[in-house]
């Protein structure tokens, strides 16, 4: 698979448009990124959960890797181009693009009215 492969499946999702992000493209939907495209192109990033990472790294060890650190925990998959299989890859993207409709939650409560408590201080 090429990068130029990777582009074109990403942004045939429904609502898919490609943005950068730390200087290099990304692909949108929603607002919000689910795949990457590293400099170099020989790499790309999948926005997957840390089960649909497991699984596909299960099927394809040498197209699927996590990403490093705290991110490949999260589930962000790294994809070789090289190694990678189209249909694959198609369906990676379309799990990635489907986490993008889901709402993101919400940081404060409904109760507090939308602003956030009050911290307090112990006095000492």
């Amino acid at each position: 698979m090429t990068a130029d492969t990777f582009r074109r499946l990403a942004l045939a999702m429904n609502g898919a448009v490609e943005a950068a992000h730390m200087g290099h493209p990304d692909f949108r939907a929603n607002g919000r990124i689910f795949a990457t495209l590293h400099p170099g192109d020989e790499r790309a990033t999948v926005k997957l959960s840390p089960e649909e990472q497991r699984e596909l790294i299960l099927e394809d060890p040498e197209a699927f890797v996590p990403a490093s650190g705290a991110w490949g925990r999260q589930g962000y998959t790294d994809v070789v181009l090289r190694a990678a299989d189209v249909a694959v890859v198609r369906g990676a993207l379309v799990l990635a693009w489907q986490s993008t409709l889901v709402k993101p939650r919400r940081r404060r409560s409904a109760t507090d009215g939308g602003r956030a408590a009050p911290t307090r201080r112990r006095r000492s």
